[in-house]
């Protein structure tokens, strides 16, 4: 079994993971016509708002309750209040995803009241905003646990509860209309990814419902006009009947949590996918779609599945017995680490931000340390890739190992958003990617590499003679 090794160090020296407000953040963004609203100073929201900024290259529409010194002693109620009203005035958005901080949460605010007064005493002048709290501490966890619970808040402040949404229907109703899937996609699968999923649902005759939908919201298009809120996403009317679905498709082990709080609120079954980068795990995602819809797959995604056996076959002479070093949060470090694996590889470090996940316990490698990157960079000398985002790039450099980069941030590189990495085709050009980056840095064997082959044949005493040392 593998070994979780607890952080031991007072401080990270080469920092891997970014904060749970700004994972909470995320999910938000893939919500349509909704503003992410730190509770906290603005240092705090810029720091992410740059983050974001850079990975995405677009324009990030996140707010900040700018607590200072007073607030700070006294208390944050009022510029929350506030906050919400004037975001409210100005942009009239469907939805204001409230982000706590270490400030708020360190000074033991109860914000969930708070939020509750505030849309009590001001119902009137908040109707068509729907608020919801997401209570996401700096000092704890990171982006996996904050984009979690913020889907969590969303299903359980935005989602009518209860099952009388499907009754059974006549039987013309029921040929007419398609039937709904709810699909919880994790934070590390990309805008590719999920119009991929989209695509790959819709091909079955089914209704996919996505929550967070970023592929709709941080894809790169321009809007005709200034849109102060995002412009794409999950509408706030597909989020209130997602008690209408005939299954829930969980992908990513943090978002176990938010499929629970969806089947309890309206008994909507769900299935859970630790990962969608693996033959048999894609195999049982599209016989999972077969069974609910009744359809055969389509002819294309067969042929796909054969284009990614062929891959497979092409790929595995340049995977096998190659040292990978990872750095991820947990659900994309099993993802990746299981997919190496598969391929013929040695996990020879795995580094991830936090210990609480359980799905740490089925990653294949001897262990998992949870740390940053100066951690990676220790762990990882005799590596032949490195797996991490944009910060590796240094660690990189200095052990002279060539860098994949995955994960948020990715800011050196264009397009990672429109990268796809799961499914029959995603698997293929994941194969195709990093056998190209180990043909791109093979090495040929030098004379002293070679030495222990040319003298196999020599006894001993003529293997230690000075003679043959050259």
């Amino acid at each position: 079994m593998v070994r979780i090794l607890s952080q031991t160090k007072s401080a990270a020296i080469n920092p891997l993971k970014s904060s749970q407000p700004l994972g909470a953040a995320f999910a938000f963004l893939g919500v349509d016509g909704a503003i992410p609203l730190f509770h906290g100073s603005q240092g705090c929201t810029s720091f992410a708002l740059v983050l974001f900024v850079r990975h995405f290259k677009e324009t990030i529409p996140l707010q900040t309750t700018a607590m200072d010194e007073v607030a700070t002693i006294l208390g944050g109620a009022d510029h929350l209040e506030e906050a919400i009203l004037n975001l409210n005035t100005r942009t009239k958005p469907k939805l204001i995803g409230v982000c706590t901080t270490a400030l708020v949460e360190a000074r033991g605010e109860d914000c969930e009241s708070d939020i509750a007064n505030i849309k009590l005493k001001r119902a009137e002048e908040l109707a068509g905003t729907e608020v919801v709290l997401a209570n996401t501490p700096d000092f704890d966890g990171a982006i996996e646990e904050g984009w979690a619970k913020a889907v969590t808040a969303i299903i359980d402040g935005v989602t009518r509860p209860g099952e009388r949404a499907r009754k059974p229907k006549k039987k013309k109703e029921k040929e007419k209309e398609k039937k709904k899937i709810a699909i919880l996609p994790g934070w590390n699968l990309t805008v590719a990814d999920i119009e991929h999923l989209r695509d790959m649902v819709e091909a079955f005759g089914l209704q996919p419902v996505i929550l967070p939908d970023i592929s709709g919201s941080l894809d790169g298009t321009v809007p005709d006009r200034w849109v102060p809120t995002t412009y794409g996403g999950t509408s706030i009317d597909d989020i209130r009947e997602l008690g209408t679905a005939v299954k829930c498709i969980a992908v990513g082990e943090h978002m176990r949590r938010p499929a629970d709080v969806l089947h309890t609120l309206t008994g909507v079954p769900y299935v859970l996918f630790q990962s969608l980068t693996e033959l048999k795990s894609i195999d049982r995602f599209v016989s999972l779609l077969t069974a609910i819809s009744g359809a055969a797959a389509p002819a294309r995604m067969r042929r796909q599945r054969a284009q990614l056996q062929d891959a497979l076959l092409d790929g595995h002479f340049h995977f096998g017995g190659k040292k990978i070093a990872i750095a991820a949060e947990p659900d994309q470090l099993y993802q990746l680490a299981t997919f190496f694996t598969g391929m013929g590889c040695e996990i020879a470090a795995a580094v991830t931000t936090t210990d609480r996940s359980k799905i740490l316990k089925k990653v294949p490698a001897e262990s998992v340390q949870v740390g940053d990157l100066g951690d990676l960079e220790r762990l990882a000398a005799s590596a032949d890739l490195l797996v991490t985002h944009s910060h590796g790039r240094q660690a990189a450099e200095r052990l002279g190992i060539p860098l994949m980069r995955v994960g948020f941030p990715v800011f050196d590189r264009l397009g990672s958003q429109h990268k796809l990495t799961i499914l029959y085709q995603g698997t293929r050009d994941l194969i195709f990617e990093i056998a190209n980056i180990f043909q791109a840095n093979r090495h040929a064997p030098t004379p002293e590499a070679l030495d222990p082959l040319r003298k196999r044949g020599m006894p001993d005493e003529l293997r230690s003679s000075p003679l043959t040392r050259h």
